[in-house]
Protein backbone atom coordinates (compact mmCIF):
# COMPACT_ATOMS: atom_id res chain seq x y z
CA UNK A 1 0.00 0.00 0.00
CA UNK A 2 1.15 3.45 -0.97
CA UNK A 3 2.29 6.17 1.48
CA UNK A 4 -0.10 8.58 3.20
CA UNK A 5 0.05 11.79 4.55
CA UNK A 6 -0.39 10.68 8.43
CA UNK A 7 0.11 7.27 7.67
CA UNK A 8 0.94 5.43 10.74
CA UNK A 9 1.91 1.58 11.26
CA UNK A 10 2.97 -1.22 13.79
CA UNK A 11 5.92 -3.79 13.52
CA UNK A 12 4.20 -6.01 11.16
CA UNK A 13 3.07 -3.35 8.64
CA UNK A 14 4.15 -1.14 6.20
CA UNK A 15 7.26 0.59 7.26
CA UNK A 16 7.51 -1.04 10.47
CA UNK A 17 7.89 -4.64 8.80
CA UNK A 18 10.95 -2.94 7.36
CA UNK A 19 12.48 -3.08 11.10
CA UNK A 20 11.31 -6.57 11.75
CA UNK A 21 12.77 -7.44 8.45
CA UNK A 22 16.24 -6.12 9.72
CA UNK A 23 16.18 -7.24 12.77
CA UNK A 24 15.59 -10.96 11.29
CA UNK A 25 18.91 -9.82 9.67
CA UNK A 26 20.51 -8.92 13.10
CA UNK A 27 19.61 -12.21 14.12
CA UNK A 28 20.37 -14.72 11.44
CA UNK A 29 24.10 -12.68 12.07
CA UNK A 30 24.09 -13.19 15.72
CA UNK A 31 23.57 -16.64 15.28
CA UNK A 32 26.73 -17.45 13.05
CA UNK A 33 30.05 -18.89 14.43
CA UNK A 34 32.08 -16.31 15.71
CA UNK A 35 29.59 -13.48 14.70
CA UNK A 36 30.63 -9.89 14.22
CA UNK A 37 27.75 -8.91 15.66
CA UNK A 38 25.52 -9.79 18.53
CA UNK A 39 22.18 -8.93 19.43
CA UNK A 40 20.67 -11.36 22.14
CA UNK A 41 17.22 -9.64 21.76
CA UNK A 42 17.03 -9.92 18.10
CA UNK A 43 15.26 -13.19 17.37
CA UNK A 44 12.64 -12.86 20.31
CA UNK A 45 11.57 -9.19 18.80
CA UNK A 46 11.17 -10.76 15.46
CA UNK A 47 9.50 -14.19 16.57
CA UNK A 48 6.80 -12.13 18.78
CA UNK A 49 6.03 -9.70 15.63
CA UNK A 50 5.35 -12.50 14.20
CA UNK A 51 5.37 -12.34 10.50
CA UNK A 52 6.23 -15.66 9.36
CA UNK A 53 9.35 -14.61 6.00
CA UNK A 54 10.97 -12.50 9.15
CA UNK A 55 11.01 -15.72 10.70
CA UNK A 56 12.06 -17.56 8.75
CA UNK A 57 14.99 -14.82 7.63
CA UNK A 58 16.16 -14.87 11.11
CA UNK A 59 16.08 -18.26 11.38
CA UNK A 60 18.64 -18.99 7.97
CA UNK A 61 15.64 -20.75 5.93
CA UNK A 62 16.13 -18.89 3.02
CA UNK A 63 19.59 -18.89 1.29
CA UNK A 64 20.07 -18.77 -1.99
CA UNK A 65 23.19 -18.94 -3.09
CA UNK A 66 24.69 -15.55 -4.73
CA UNK A 67 21.17 -13.94 -4.59
CA UNK A 68 21.66 -10.52 -3.30
CA UNK A 69 19.34 -10.49 -0.55
CA UNK A 70 18.87 -14.13 0.13
CA UNK A 71 22.49 -15.53 0.35
CA UNK A 72 22.92 -15.75 3.79
CA UNK A 73 26.28 -14.94 4.02
CA UNK A 74 25.79 -11.69 1.73
CA UNK A 75 23.37 -10.82 4.33
CA UNK A 76 25.11 -11.31 6.79
CA UNK A 77 28.24 -9.09 6.43
CA UNK A 78 26.18 -6.30 5.09
CA UNK A 79 24.03 -6.77 8.31
CA UNK A 80 27.23 -6.32 10.61
CA UNK A 81 28.79 -3.48 8.32
CA UNK A 82 25.94 -1.71 8.93
CA UNK A 83 25.40 -2.59 12.72
CA UNK A 84 28.98 -1.82 14.01
CA UNK A 85 29.28 1.53 12.29
CA UNK A 86 26.16 2.50 13.87
CA UNK A 87 27.52 0.75 17.24
CA UNK A 88 31.00 2.20 16.94
CA UNK A 89 30.03 5.96 16.26
CA UNK A 90 28.06 5.54 19.65
CA UNK A 91 30.87 4.15 21.51
CA UNK A 92 33.25 6.32 19.99
CA UNK A 93 31.28 9.38 21.25
CA UNK A 94 31.02 8.05 24.61
CA UNK A 95 34.32 7.92 24.63
CA UNK A 96 34.65 11.26 23.77
CA UNK A 97 32.22 12.72 26.43
CA UNK A 98 29.07 12.72 25.18
CA UNK A 99 26.66 11.32 27.52
CA UNK A 100 23.59 11.89 25.77
CA UNK A 101 22.56 9.77 22.83
CA UNK A 102 19.08 9.85 20.56
CA UNK A 103 18.01 6.66 18.32
CA UNK A 104 15.88 8.01 15.60
CA UNK A 105 13.00 5.80 14.25
CA UNK A 106 14.27 2.88 16.34
CA UNK A 107 12.06 0.32 15.61
CA UNK A 108 13.42 -3.26 16.66
CA UNK A 109 17.07 -1.72 17.74
CA UNK A 110 17.91 -2.74 21.24
CA UNK A 111 21.31 -0.45 21.63
CA UNK A 112 19.59 1.04 24.94
CA UNK A 113 20.15 -2.53 26.20
CA UNK A 114 23.07 -4.25 24.53
CA UNK A 115 25.57 -1.44 23.96
CA UNK A 116 28.37 -0.76 26.95
CA UNK A 117 27.41 2.47 27.70
CA UNK A 118 29.29 5.21 29.85
CA UNK A 119 28.07 5.98 33.48
CA UNK A 120 25.83 8.77 33.54
CA UNK A 121 24.90 8.26 29.64
CA UNK A 122 21.01 9.15 29.16
CA UNK A 123 19.36 7.36 25.65
CA UNK A 124 16.30 8.47 24.12
CA UNK A 125 14.88 6.35 20.97
CA UNK A 126 11.75 8.09 19.12
CA UNK A 127 9.55 5.99 16.90
CA UNK A 128 5.40 5.68 16.85
CA UNK A 129 3.97 4.65 19.40
CA UNK A 130 3.25 1.55 18.84
CA UNK A 131 6.28 0.45 17.85
CA UNK A 132 7.36 1.81 20.96
CA UNK A 133 4.97 -0.30 23.51
CA UNK A 134 5.32 -3.63 21.60
CA UNK A 135 8.88 -2.83 21.84
CA UNK A 136 9.19 -2.04 25.73
CA UNK A 137 6.35 -4.36 26.79
CA UNK A 138 8.24 -7.38 24.92
CA UNK A 139 11.63 -6.90 26.36
CA UNK A 140 10.45 -6.34 29.51
CA UNK A 141 8.89 -10.18 29.61
CA UNK A 142 12.07 -11.37 28.56
CA UNK A 143 13.69 -9.87 31.52
CA UNK A 144 16.08 -7.34 29.50
CA UNK A 145 17.24 -4.13 31.64
CA UNK A 146 18.59 -1.01 29.65
CA UNK A 147 22.39 -0.78 29.85
CA UNK A 148 21.74 3.45 30.18
CA UNK A 149 19.00 5.42 31.65
CA UNK A 150 16.76 5.05 28.74
CA UNK A 151 13.59 7.40 27.75
CA UNK A 152 11.58 5.64 25.06
CA UNK A 153 9.17 8.54 23.11
CA UNK A 154 6.04 7.55 21.21
CA UNK A 155 5.72 10.06 18.47
CA UNK A 156 5.94 10.50 14.56
CA UNK A 157 9.10 11.72 13.37
CA UNK A 158 6.82 14.13 11.13
CA UNK A 159 5.06 15.51 13.97
CA UNK A 160 6.50 18.07 16.99
CA UNK A 161 8.96 15.19 18.36
CA UNK A 162 11.80 17.95 18.66
CA UNK A 163 8.86 19.28 21.94
CA UNK A 164 8.42 15.41 22.37
CA UNK A 165 12.53 15.17 23.27
CA UNK A 166 12.59 18.54 25.46
CA UNK A 167 9.16 17.45 27.73
CA UNK A 168 11.13 14.02 28.23
CA UNK A 169 14.43 15.62 29.76
CA UNK A 170 16.62 16.50 26.51
CA UNK A 171 19.27 18.88 27.35
CA UNK A 172 20.10 21.27 24.62
CA UNK A 173 22.79 22.37 25.81
CA UNK A 174 24.88 19.29 25.76
CA UNK A 175 26.40 17.83 23.20
CA UNK A 176 24.30 14.81 21.36
CA UNK A 177 25.20 11.65 19.65
CA UNK A 178 22.55 11.25 16.76
CA UNK A 179 21.62 8.10 14.89
CA UNK A 180 19.51 7.56 11.77
CA UNK A 181 19.81 4.20 10.51
CA UNK A 182 17.56 3.19 7.44
CA UNK A 183 15.07 6.57 7.79
CA UNK A 184 15.93 8.86 5.18
CA UNK A 185 14.32 7.25 2.22
CA UNK A 186 11.25 6.62 3.95
CA UNK A 187 10.96 10.38 4.88
CA UNK A 188 9.89 12.94 1.58
CA UNK A 189 12.34 15.31 0.77
CA UNK A 190 11.03 18.30 2.68
CA UNK A 191 10.49 16.06 5.54
CA UNK A 192 13.99 14.75 5.76
CA UNK A 193 15.58 19.08 5.76
CA UNK A 194 12.82 19.43 9.02
CA UNK A 195 14.06 16.44 10.28
CA UNK A 196 18.20 17.72 10.14
CA UNK A 197 16.63 21.29 11.18
CA UNK A 198 15.28 20.09 14.15
CA UNK A 199 18.51 18.05 15.18
CA UNK A 200 20.33 21.07 14.44
CA UNK A 201 18.77 23.56 16.56
CA UNK A 202 19.07 21.28 19.32
CA UNK A 203 22.50 20.43 18.81
CA UNK A 204 25.12 21.86 21.03
CA UNK A 205 28.83 21.80 20.00
CA UNK A 206 30.75 18.46 19.93
CA UNK A 207 27.15 16.67 18.72
CA UNK A 208 27.18 14.43 16.10
CA UNK A 209 25.08 12.93 13.50
CA UNK A 210 25.60 9.25 11.79
CA UNK A 211 23.03 8.03 8.92
CA UNK A 212 23.06 6.47 5.65
CA UNK A 213 25.33 8.30 2.28
CA UNK A 214 23.40 7.34 -0.53
CA UNK A 215 25.19 7.42 -3.96
CA UNK A 216 23.58 5.62 -6.54
CA UNK A 217 25.68 6.73 -9.79
CA UNK A 218 22.84 7.48 -11.79
CA UNK A 219 21.85 4.13 -11.42
CA UNK A 220 19.13 5.00 -8.60
CA UNK A 221 15.87 4.40 -10.59
CA UNK A 222 17.35 0.86 -11.64
CA UNK A 223 18.48 0.01 -8.21
CA UNK A 224 15.07 0.71 -6.26
CA UNK A 225 13.73 -1.40 -8.86
CA UNK A 226 15.41 -4.26 -8.55
CA UNK A 227 15.59 -4.16 -4.28
CA UNK A 228 11.31 -4.16 -4.86
CA UNK A 229 11.60 -7.02 -6.73
CA UNK A 230 13.83 -8.48 -4.48
CA UNK A 231 11.63 -7.95 -1.15
CA UNK A 232 9.29 -9.47 -2.63
CA UNK A 233 11.06 -12.68 -3.16
CA UNK A 234 12.14 -12.85 0.28
CA UNK A 235 8.23 -13.30 0.63
CA UNK A 236 7.11 -9.59 1.91
CA UNK A 237 3.81 -8.90 0.94
CA UNK A 238 5.17 -4.81 1.50
CA UNK A 239 6.22 -3.28 -2.15
CA UNK A 240 9.20 -1.34 -0.68
CA UNK A 241 8.59 0.77 -3.64
CA UNK A 242 5.22 2.05 -2.04
CA UNK A 243 7.26 3.07 1.17
CA UNK A 244 10.29 5.07 -0.21
CA UNK A 245 10.30 8.83 -1.09
CA UNK A 246 12.17 8.50 -4.24
CA UNK A 247 11.96 12.66 -5.22
CA UNK A 248 15.01 14.58 -5.36
CA UNK A 249 15.86 15.39 -2.17
CA UNK A 250 19.34 17.40 -1.02
CA UNK A 251 21.68 14.82 0.30
CA UNK A 252 22.31 14.52 3.92
CA UNK A 253 25.75 15.64 3.53
CA UNK A 254 25.76 18.42 1.52
CA UNK A 255 22.31 19.70 3.79
CA UNK A 256 24.69 19.72 6.46
CA UNK A 257 27.95 20.61 5.24
CA UNK A 258 26.16 23.99 4.16
CA UNK A 259 25.02 24.83 7.86
CA UNK A 260 28.72 24.09 9.33
CA UNK A 261 28.93 20.65 10.11
CA UNK A 262 31.97 18.77 9.63
CA UNK A 263 31.64 15.96 6.86
CA UNK A 264 33.43 12.41 6.83
CA UNK A 265 31.82 9.19 4.42
CA UNK A 266 33.14 5.95 4.75
CA UNK A 267 32.21 4.15 1.59
CA UNK A 268 30.51 0.49 1.34
CA UNK A 269 33.71 -0.93 0.19
CA UNK A 270 35.83 1.00 2.59
CA UNK A 271 33.71 -0.15 5.12
CA UNK A 272 33.40 -4.12 4.30
CA UNK A 273 37.32 -4.31 4.06
CA UNK A 274 37.58 -2.73 7.91
CA UNK A 275 35.58 -5.69 8.94
CA UNK A 276 37.82 -8.09 7.01
CA UNK A 277 34.70 -8.48 3.97
CA UNK A 278 35.14 -7.91 0.51
CA UNK A 279 32.75 -5.84 -1.29
CA UNK A 280 30.46 -7.79 -3.76
CA UNK A 281 31.18 -6.95 -7.37
CA UNK A 282 27.84 -6.37 -8.06
CA UNK A 283 26.79 -3.86 -5.64
CA UNK A 284 30.30 -1.83 -6.69
CA UNK A 285 28.54 -1.10 -10.53
CA UNK A 286 25.70 0.73 -8.88
CA UNK A 287 26.23 2.05 -5.04
CA UNK A 288 30.08 1.50 -4.51
CA UNK A 289 30.24 5.61 -3.51
CA UNK A 290 27.17 4.73 -1.19
CA UNK A 291 27.90 4.01 2.40
CA UNK A 292 27.84 5.56 5.79
CA UNK A 293 28.16 9.48 6.88
CA UNK A 294 29.33 11.50 9.83
CA UNK A 295 28.33 14.86 10.35
CA UNK A 296 30.12 16.46 13.98
CA UNK A 297 29.35 20.12 14.90
CA UNK A 298 33.33 21.44 16.30
CA UNK A 299 33.55 22.62 19.26
CA UNK A 300 33.84 26.87 19.12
Amino acid sequence: MARTEGDTWDLASSVGSTATGVAALRALASKQRDPLIFDPYADPLVKAVGLEHCNRRADGEMHVEGHPMLDNRRACEQIAVRTRFFDDFLSSAGAAGVRQAVILASGLDTRGYRLDWPAGTVVYEIDQPEVIEFKTRTLAALGASPAAELRSIGVDLRDDWAQALRHSGFDASAPTAWIAEGLLIYLPPEAQDRLFDAIMALSAPGSRIATEHMDFGGCGDAWLQRVGEWSKQVGSDVDLLDLFYTADRTPAGTYLAGRGWKIEVLTSPDAYAANGFEYPKDMAAVAAGSGYLTATLEMR
